[in-house]
């Protein structure tokens, strides 16, 4: 009888492990953070350590870029079509991590080596150059002429969240300082099954000038810019040769034109510059990489599928 129960001790934990992998693989949607216990700091470097993901985490204080703590770097969000990270430091730059596959990806992505995600695996690969711009879709502020980052911040807390039919990550920074003001600063950011867009909304505790998104430049691009028929949406997109492989690559932004004070054509980035405000405020990006499975290879496919996405938005005010 006791070895009877062993058995089904052992079958009924075998069966759990097998549901759990098999639900693992049937996700479309998955968002983590991962970052190291078992080592220690070293000035801004940590050393040693295993990666273990958490639900939420608050940023070490000693944290900056490649400080080696958190795995590539920040949070990770994606569906079964692309996937994103931020770099959860100072640039807190938005990246893109081109999918070949409908499988979820991030937990392999980066456990064997820091920067082996930049070399082509059979999953894909980091696709996106940020360099000294913004990324895709992630937020600075834009004051005479620059792009400030988040150097200043009393401390940051990540969240990540994965449920039925979605997956995201939820950003607070508290204290964040740039030309002489101090907010608390949220960020949302959730993407969906089939989807390549994140839905990215912000908050900020006071109205403040020159909170902006944008996406980087890059060579060999052109600009694509297009309103709604409602006049109540538009897309800036950029298509082109600018992935990192180098092959095509569409990245768009749509936002509601009422919460946006100015576009700028700035050094590093095309910037949109949102108005003054402390009411939520929702956008959307996206990447579109010719690589994906069943991927948009040319800029006419890439500019109907914005269109397509702009109509909804015209027609729903949500995509």
């Amino acid at each position: 009888m006791k070895n009877l129960k062993i058995i089904a001790g052992v079958f009924l934990l075998s069966s759990l492990a097998t549901l759990a992998q098999k639900t693992h693989n049937s996700r479309k949607t998955y968002a983590e953070i991962s970052v190291k216990e078992g080592g220690k700091w070293e000035g801004r470097k940590y050393i040693g350590g295993t990666f273990k993901n958490v639900q939420k985490l608050k940023l070490a204080p000693e944290h900056i870029d490649h400080s080696f703590d958190i795995r590539y770097e920040g949070p990770g969000w994606e569906s079964n079509k692309i996937g994103y990270r931020l770099y959860l430091d100072w640039r807190n730059a938005i990246d893109i991590f081109g999918k070949k596959t409908e499988a979820i990806v991030l937990p392999q992505v980066g456990q064997d080596g820091f920067d082996s995600y930049h070399e082509m695996s059979d999953w894909g690969a980091d696709i996106l150059k940020a360099g000294k711009g913004i990324g895709i879709g992630s937020i600075d502020r834009y004051v005479n002429n620059q792009r400030l980052h988040f150097y200043e911040v009393d401390s940051t807390l990540a969240k990540v969240e994965n449920k039925s039919k979605s997956s995201g990550v939820k950003i607070n920074y508290y204290g964040w300082k740039t030309a002489g003001k101090k907010i608390d600063f949220m960020s949302k950011l959730t993407i969906s099954p089939n989807q390549r867009h994140t839905q990215h909304t912000i908050q900020a505790s006071k109205a403040i000038s020159g909170i902006c998104t944008g996406i980087v430049k890059q060579k060999n691009t052109e600009i694509l810019k297009k309103v709604s028929q409602n006049k109540k949406w538009a897309y800036l997109a950029t298509y082109g040769t600018q992935s990192l492989i180098p092959d095509q690559l569409g990245m768009a932004i749509f936002y509601e034109v009422s919460t946006i004070e100015s576009e700028v054509n700035a050094e590093f980035d095309h910037l949109l510059i949102f108005n003054p405000s402390t009411q939520p405020v929702t956008f959307y990006f996206l990447g579109a990489w010719e690589q994906e499975k069943d991927g948009i290879k040319n800029k006419e496919a890439f500019v109907k599928y914005l269109d397509e996405k702009l109509n909804e938005l015209n027609k729903k005010g949500e995509i």
